[in-house]
């Protein structure tokens, strides 16, 4: 009778929910990451967010197959929807449909439907040969700003006779990528990119291969023992991230409680056009039984760095680097003379240990060696910073699963070349789903000042994972079917300074929210969040600086309203505050209105939001919708207005194209920007064209 399950929920509910048509791969990837994160938050790196959450949405997960920590790394399912899918997988075999996750216990239509971009039913990748692609296209993109930013400008000798910086290059950006993959089973591809700025130049002794920035991948899956085989450009996700960390890993959201467990995924393919963060070289996973894989790697990466000659008082002698450069950017001489200056090499292993879905023990081993010692200015927030040239991680990692509840856990030891780098980094945590109404999630953490992981992203309230000791709690409450309550409460404490910082200081972090769907073409959220934290007060004269408190709050309401099959709008007001202890607060607002048109091969989306800020410090963060695989996320500050307009038009079944202006214009100021930035008039454009062809 099992065959009947997709064909009864095709002409039944479904029929409601997905009007009466099998539900299609689709997702707006900006408003799915604005769910995910409503407040923004200081330490996160939401471009490299997005790249991961591309790369999810590139490779659906095979329903029949996925793993638990698969499954987990969508951030849509809690731990009793996770079992209950696993136990209907033992009990019933493979799911003939996606549509068969309503016979699943457990699931309703609101998880299903945002599952449903993510997940596939596919065919077996075990075979003697190489199942055809679900994933074949080619895709180039092209943008730039029209008006004319000081970098672009004619350089005018200075009044000694000195030309002052300009960019090296043109205003365009260039970007292209080829993929050929099947989930499960390989993947080969590449990314090409020239930010606007840079250069095309070919001088291979140079490392410089016409775009700035080139990144290759080729992997196979499932050959045998062979679990994993990845050559080129690669990340590595495993425990809770304190050793290696990658893929779309969530630290506080408005996911407030399956975001703090990391799953292990073990190596993927970098395709991002963040550059930094990966691994360039080769990677293997080999099934030693049936319970145990191993994994070795290697890689060499040149790394963006500063350089200068060593001071006579200096911990090591001959040229250093005195900070490593993440900005990926090699426009102007000073730039180019960071590109690729410090040689890095990694090696390393993970054994991991499965039994069935519900126990994981891991181990991993990395070392990093640079080819010149890193040495950070003398400053005394980085007293306890890396210094030298080779850093090794040893970590353990492990979780077990007993009915809805999931305890997880990861420790890990640093010891570098010198002295100052013998810390300890450990996190653990537990998941529990009550009942179907209520889940709950704790996790406590303590990264030493010393510890130093070079690849970590372990769950905190820092951007590193180091100098930090906290607790969270979190929890989800399906008071009824249309109206959802959840929150959490994070308490943190650093040890020792920090940039800005200066002495030990602590703080802590909530956020309240609540969404009701009256039917499914209307949802309402509302969203409070206050963090407190330590600061130097900007207007102390002394050394230290004296330090005091800081609050910053946060309200946003929403609505998304259907007018129609076809056309949908959001409505969003959101403001802030932001104060020094017992200065007057810094206020700010954005009201945003967007609008989304699908007609046939057409789609249209546009907004205009009108804002306005105290200063920088109250600055509005919104996400956009941009073209496929483009990430949008500007920050409101000053008084102005905001609009864009993004038309997608799906030419045929082999090519789609995307043209996305929009534009900021500013009423206080007469300029926009800053430094070589900054444009002669007070508004700035974007112009972005897209075209991908699918074979």
């Amino acid at each position: 009778m099992r065959f009947l399950y997709p064909l009864l929920f095709l002409f039944g509910t479904f029929t409601v929910s997905f009007g009466q048509k099998q539900p299609q791969r689709s997702v707006d990837l900006n408003t799915f990451l604005q769910d995910l994160f409503p407040v923004q938050s200081e330490g996160i790196d939401y471009q490299s967010v997005f790249d991961n959450l591309t790369q999810l949405y590139a490779t659906p997960l095979d329903l029949n197959t996925a793993t638990r920590d698969e499954l987990a790394a969508t951030y849509l399912l809690n731990d009793r929807q996770l079992s209950s899918l696993l136990t209907y997988r033992e009990q019933y075999g493979d799911l003939l449909s996606v549509l068969e996750l309503q016979a699943v216990p457990d699931f309703d239509v609101t998880t299903i439907r945002r599952l449903l971009p993510f997940v596939e039913i596919g065919q077996n990748a075990l075979t003697n040969r190489l199942p055809t692609p679900v994933d074949h296209y080619f895709l180039l993109r092209y943008e730039q700003t029209p008006e004319q930013q000081k970098g672009f400008s004619k350089a005018i000798p200075n009044k000694n006779g000195t030309l002052p910086t300009r960019y090296g290059g043109g205003a365009g950006q260039w970007f292209a990528r080829y993929r050929y993959s099947r989930p499960r089973a390989y993947s080969l591809g590449f990314s090409v990119e020239k930010d606007p700025g840079e250069t095309f130049r070919w001088e291979p002794g140079g490392r410089r291969y016409g775009a700035d920035y080139v990144s290759f991948h080729a992997q196979v899956q499932n050959r045998g023992r062979w679990r994993n085989i990845v050559l080129g450009d690669y990340q590595l996700q495993i425990g809770q991230g304190l050793v290696l960390s990658a893929g779309f890993v969530l630290n506080k959201s408005s996911e407030t409680v399956s975001a703090v467990r990391r799953p292990t995924l073990g190596a993927r393919p970098y395709t991002s056009l963040t550059e930094y963060g990966y691994l360039r070289g080769a990677s293997a996973t080999y099934a030693l039984s049936r319970h145990l894989d191993l994994t070795l790697f290697a890689a060499r990466n040149r790394r963006d760095a500063n350089t200068a000659p060593s001071t006579s008082t200096a911990l090591v002698e001959g040229t250093i680097a005195t900070s490593i450069q993440t900005s990926g950017l090699h426009r102007t001489p000073s730039e180019l003379a960071d590109r690729g200056s410090l040689l890095e090499t990694n090696v390393g292993g993970h054994l991991l240990y499965r039994r069935g879905q519900q126990v994981q023990l891991g181990a991993t081993f990395l070392q990093t060696h640079f080819d010149i010692p890193l040495l950070k200015r003398n400053l005394t927030y980085n007293q306890f910073e890396f210094t030298g040239n080779r850093n090794t991680v040893l970590g353990v990692h492990g979780s077990y699963v007993w009915r809805n509840l999931n305890v997880f856990g990861e420790a890990a030891h640093s010891r570098g070349s010198l002295t100052n780098s013998g810390g300890t980094g450990a996190v653990a945590g537990v998941l529990a789903s009550l009942s179907r109404r209520i889940d709950l999630s704790l996790v406590a953490r303590h990264y030493d000042r010393n510890f130093h992981s070079f690849y970590a992203n372990g769950f905190s309230e820092n951007s590193r994972t180091i100098n930090e000791s906290g607790i969270y709690t979190g929890v989800r409450y399906i008071v009824y079917r249309k109206l959802t309550l959840s929150g959490y409460l994070d308490v943190f404490r650093f040890p020792w300074w920090r940039y800005l910082v200066d002495k030990p200081s602590v703080g802590f972090d909530v956020l309240a929210m609540g969404g009701y769907s009256p039917n499914r073409q209307t949802t309402f959220s509302l969203i409070f969040r206050e963090e407190h934290k330590q600061k130097n007060n900007p207007v102390s004269k002394t050394t230290p600086r004296a330090v005091i408190g800081t609050t910053r709050r946060s309200l946003i309401l929403n609505a998304d309203y259907g007018l129609s099959h076809a056309f949908t709008l959001r409505t969003r007001l959101q403001a802030g505050t932001f104060a020094y202890e017992g200065a007057s607060p810094s206020r700010g607002f954005a009201l945003v209105q967007d609008a989304n048109y699908n007609l046939n091969r057409w789609n249209l989306s546009a907004r205009v939001a009108l804002f306005g800020t105290d200063d920088y410090d109250s600055r509005q963060y919104v996400y956009e919708r941009d073209v496929l695989y483009a990430f949008s996320f500007p920050a409101y500050y000053d008084r102005g207005i905001r609009h864009y307009l993004l038309v997608q038009y799906n030419a045929s079944k082999h090519v789609d194209l995307w043209l996305r202006w929009a534009r900021t214009t500013i009423t206080n100021q007469p300029t926009l920007g800053s430094d070589l930035d900054e444009t002669t008039v007070p508004h700035k454009s974007e112009i972005k064209v897209q075209a991908r062809w699918r074979f």
